[in-house]
């Protein structure tokens, strides 16, 4: 099962490690802040459009992303 929290924790790292702040990846994703910190709070599970539109945002691979995901899954 996918978990709400782990998503939002790989997006949260990732935006981080890319020194964006929440307004300006929302901003850029085309989405709401508040919709974004629910996300990495593990509050939402983001529709794929959004994690799609993340990604893009981001300027990295939705797969990479998901690998991520996957990886801390298996923990």
């Amino acid at each position: 099962m996918l978990d709400a929290v782990v998503v939002g924790r790989v997006i949260q790292r990732i935006r981080e490690r890319k020194n964006i702040s929440q307004e300006v990846l929302s901003g850029l994703a085309g989405i709401g802040r508040t919709h974004l910190s629910a996300i990495e709070r593990g509050e939402r599970k983001p529709t794929l459009e959004t994690f799609f539109k993340l990604s893009d945002a981001l300027d990295i691979r939705p797969s990479v992303i998901m690998m991520e995901i996957e990886k801390e899954l298996e923990r």
